[in-house]
């Protein structure tokens, strides 16, 4: 769309398209020609094409004659004839290219109509024609809301102002023919201007707005494609594609023009290949094909009888089979002709630099276990104090076994007396006193 370097207003091209006009092979300005006879000198005599090739807002381009001779290059801000008024443009091609464009666009060079052009911009058009871009998206925000308020089926998708500012082009979208002469009434009495309603296709929608394909770059339709041609279901069969509209369409809502871009290369191959409603006619019964891989040159067959079973051909082999057939002679069977596919190993990059790998921040740690200390043998065990009151209840969870003998046989300190042994009082739960 616009690069960075050159995104400036100040002398120069307004925010708008913020190339200055100085990028003239960048990707600034949208459906741009490289102009590869620039250093090139014309032969002595010949005099220069008269005619150029101005870029107006969102790639709409026009052919004006040079009748001023004016020194033009590409980058030029100039004022073009307009009606009513002048319109502001920038010269994107120069010279015999410009030729082989107007051939390429059906305009003929020599013919009368072709509008000239004013003069080189001068700073006061610039001024003018920046403040009347400002003016377009709230005027398209407000436009859509009195649209909605006569309840039209339609879409206002962009609004042009001329170079002057004395008119504005609304362009919009319809299913339907829209009678909106009552909408260009609230118009001119909302923006106090002269209007003009111009009605696109949804593809011309999309290349004037412009914006990301689903293959992450710039649409086709909005840099470099220039011709819209009709794109059918038939081009997604042909390359064995799947036919799921939210795949299939643009953002355009229709479908994608890239995929005309290998039909061509799809058929050729194609031509070779045997139909894919080739019946082959076997002793263990008839055989329909499944899948077909172009660019290989197999197809997948599996008898009527035994669909889950695919066996693999070459395409010489399906012909071989296909005139056998015709001489009403069947095979014995589809596994005398297949060929077993090798599944190619695996290969796995082993880290030789030694580096860690990207992702290892993208999976948890897994969580550390808590090891259980055990508890001693006896912990569980509670030995109650003869001398404590008989009447005091202490619970346990489990019952001690009154089977195990008590260990009283330990020696005594010489020093000290031995000890009368403490009976053990075992206290189990739910005891009924009665």
């Amino acid at each position: 769309m616009a690069c960075t370097s050159c995104s400036t207003s100040d002398g120069g091209a307004p925010k708008g398209c913020k190339n200055n006009g100085t990028c003239g092979t960048d990707s600034c300005n949208k459906l741009t020609v490289f102009d590869w006879l620039s250093n090139m000198s014309l032969p002595n005599g010949d005099a220069p094409f008269d005619c150029v090739e101005v870029r107006f807002k969102n790639g709409r381009k026009e052919f004006y004659r040079n009748t001023e001779k004016l020194t033009l290059s590409m980058g030029d801000i100039v004022a073009t004839v307009a009606s009513p008024g002048h319109d502001i443009g920038i010269v994107t091609l120069t010279g015999e290219l410009v030729r082989i464009q107007m051939k390429k666009k059906g305009a003929n060079p020599a013919s009368n109509e072709i509008p000239k052009i004013y003069r080189k911009a001068s700073q006061k058009d610039i001024d003018i024609w920046s403040t009347a871009r400002d003016r377009e998206e709230p005027m398209k925000v407000r436009a859509r809301e009195l649209a909605i308020a006569q309840k039209l089926e339609m879409k206002i998708s962009d609004i042009e102002f001329q170079g002057d500012g004395s008119k504005a082009t609304f362009y919009y979208t319809a299913n339907d023919r829209i009678d909106f002469r009552a909408l260009i009434k609230d118009f001119a009495k909302e923006f106090s201007t002269r209007i003009e309603m111009k009605q696109v296709g949804f593809r011309q929608e999309a290349a004037r707005l412009g914006g990301i394909g689903s293959c992450g770059r710039e649409l086709c339709c909005s840099t470099w494609l220039t011709d819209f041609r009709s794109v059918n279901t038939s081009a997604a069969r042909y390359q064995q594609l799947s036919l799921n509209p939210q795949k299939l369409a643009g953002q355009c809502g229709k479908l994608k023009c890239c995929l005309n871009y290998e039909l061509d290369t799809y058929m050729d191959a194609l031509k070779d290949f045997p139909d894919f409603e080739t019946k082959l006619v076997t002793e263990k019964g008839d055989a329909i094909c499944q899948k077909q891989d172009i660019f290989k040159g197999l197809m997948w067959f599996a008898y009527t009888n035994n669909f889950a079973n695919w066996h693999v051909l070459k395409i010489e082999q399906v012909k071989e089979i296909v005139a056998e057939n015709k001489l009403k002679n069947k095979v014995s069977s589809l596994e005398d002709y297949a060929i077993e596919i090798i599944a190619e190993p695996e290969k796995n990059f082993n880290n030789a630099m030694g580096q860690e790998s990207l992702t290892r921040f993208d999976q948890p740690k897994p969580k550390k276990k808590q090891h259980k200390k055990r508890k001693p043998a006896g912990e569980n065990v509670i030995v109650a104090n003869a001398n404590r009151p008989a009447n005091n209840k202490i619970t346990s969870n489990k019952t001690q076994n009154t089977n195990k003998p008590a260990n009283n046989n330990r020696p005594a300190p010489a020093d000290k007396k031995p000890a009368e042994p403490r009976k053990p009082i075992i206290i189990t739960k739910n005891v009924d006193k009665k």
